[in-house]
């Protein structure tokens, strides 16, 4: 992507406005969706798979679908072959540095070996075409190699990844076979221009990290990735990112990047998890006020869709603000329906409890109002799972925990979504003799309250008590988990 071709993109994005009437229409329209459904008779989050992705098995395609990839394979087999898988302008370009090599070797004088040998190499670069590193292609055994994301897309090689891929172009074209070959040939063309060769290998620093990063699965084993826009609220990083067209630039390459890192993570081949997942986290992000913005977001968007096919499972907008609503109408006309499909948007009210439908509480990071902890030394993947209880309107239910070893460390995790409840801790003995201990005091847990986390060592047998007093007229929902130490074990 070069500086001239930012330069047309902000110009473009100048001349895109949404009208502010407009904005502000559906701006009220969805607070009023919020307070009606906030006001309604809440009911058990249900939770929900991230994707139901499509099969990439050839015995679940429909016929037309099995036809177009048919079609699709002939056409990269033919292409990859003769050596046409190439833009125009590319072909321009490799017939001009035929036509000098030519020259140079008609200009050779006697010494036969000379010329032989100009000749000869001029044969061989010929028959290798120089598509850039994935989707490069390399003659090896006599055999010409072109890959895209490790995938071989040398049809008659058999490998059953390379219809997976494939499959993602087509999908993305409506199973236009013309249509998808075409933003084939463009990716790899794309992937040549920037340079992914060395990519992953780049170093952007630790300014970003913070920015988005790669964390756990969701219910469904895809990668999930976090996007935290809030970060760019700093005037110093936000500069330091969108400044320039430069810095753009290598903002997008730091994101391409990321995108290549995830999909390392799946398993391109019938049957596997294909695609990520994307949280885009809204809180504090600068806004449509803010004009670098609003190109590098365009730009990220448009280049991703357009060479990274059916990558996404769903894309979720979470802490949406109301100015999201105009950007969604500012991107909307770059966007396909099929892309479309895949948003979820979760105004802050709702964050965990979208969440939770889509990525499990241990997987969801704490701040979210899940379980996961970085570096927990506590829990693992390998211990229990998260139970739920659901706490009727002016009830009170309570959660035991077993003690019956002495010097046992009992440990647990416990959120209720909304909050707004009263809650506490005791350890009641075994021995009614004994006095009950308190471990956390009654108190009002407010809604923006994070999990909770505590522990205790027994120092005779007894239980846990945890209990949440629902006050509100809505029903809660209870989630916990909790682990025994057994003496000696920790």
């Amino acid at each position: 992507m070069t500086v001239e071709a930012v330069k047309v993109e902000e110009k473009q994005m100048d001349e895109v406005a949404v009208p502010q009437e407009e904005c502000e229409k559906v701006v009220e329209a969805v607070d009023e969706q919020v307070v009606e459904l906030d006001e309604s008779e809440p009911k058990t989050v249900e939770k929900s798979s991230s994707f139901k992705e499509e099969s990439n098995f050839l015995s679940d395609l429909k016929e037309f679908e099995r036809k177009a990839l048919s079609d699709l394979k002939s056409k990269i087999e033919e292409a990859i072959l003769d050596n046409s898988l190439f833009e125009k302008e590319e072909s321009k370009k490799k017939g001009s540095e035929v036509e000098e090599k030519e020259k140079a070797v008609a200009e050779v004088k006697g010494g036969g070996e000379e010329k032989e040998e100009a000749e000869k190499q001029e044969e061989e670069e010929k028959k290798i075409p120089e598509l850039g590193s994935e989707g490069k292609g390399k003659e090896i055994d006599g055999e010409i190699k072109i890959s895209l994301w490790g995938v071989p897309l040398l049809p008659s090689k058999g490998e059953e990844s390379t219809d997976v891929v494939l499959l993602k172009f087509l999908r993305a074209r409506e199973f236009k076979v013309n249509d998808a070959f075409e933003m084939l040939k463009k990716t790899i063309q794309w992937r040549k221009d920037i340079n992914m060769d060395s990519i992953l290998e780049e170093d952007f620093g630790s300014d970003l990290s913070s920015a988005a990063y790669m964390n756990g699965v969701d219910r469904e084993g895809h990668p999930v990735c976090y996007n935290i826009h809030g970060v760019f609220e700093n005037e110093e990083l936000y500069q330091k990112t969108f400044g320039s067209e430069e810095k753009r630039i290598r903002f997008l390459r730091w994101r391409f990047q990321l995108m290549e890192k995830g999909i390392q993570k799946l398993d391109l081949r019938p049957g596997g998890v294909t695609s990520l997942l994307q949280i885009n986290d809204l809180k504090n992000s600068p806004g449509l006020s803010k004009k670098e913005l609003r190109i590098a977001m365009k730009q990220a968007v448009s280049t991703l869709q357009d060479n990274y096919p059916e990558f996404v499972a769903r894309n979720i907008f979470i802490n949406v603000p109301f100015w999201y609503f105009a950007l969604n109408a500012l991107l909307s006309p770059f966007l396909t329906q099929r892309t479309k499909s895949k948003f979820v948007v979760a105004r802050p009210a709702k964050v965990t409890e979208t969440l939770f439908k889509y990525i499990s509480a241990e997987e969801v990071p704490i701040q979210y109002g899940g379980f996961k902890r970085e570096n927990d030394l506590e829990f693992s993947t390998e211990d229990s799972s998260v139970s739920e209880l659901v706490i009727k309107s002016g009830s009170t239910e309570t959660i035991e925990i077993p003690a019956n070893e002495i010097d046992s460390k009992l440990v647990w995790d416990l959120t209720v979504l909304g909050w707004e409840v009263n809650y506490k801790e005791e350890f009641v003995p075994a021995d009614e003799g004994s006095y009950t201990i308190i471990v956390q005091k009654g108190k009002k847990m407010s809604s923006n309250e994070e999990p909770i986390r505590n522990s205790f060592r027994n120092s005779e047998p007894g239980k846990i008590v945890l209990t949440v007093q629902n006050l509100s007229s809505k029903k809660k929902r209870v989630l916990y988990r909790y682990k025994i130490n057994k003496g000696g074990s920790f």
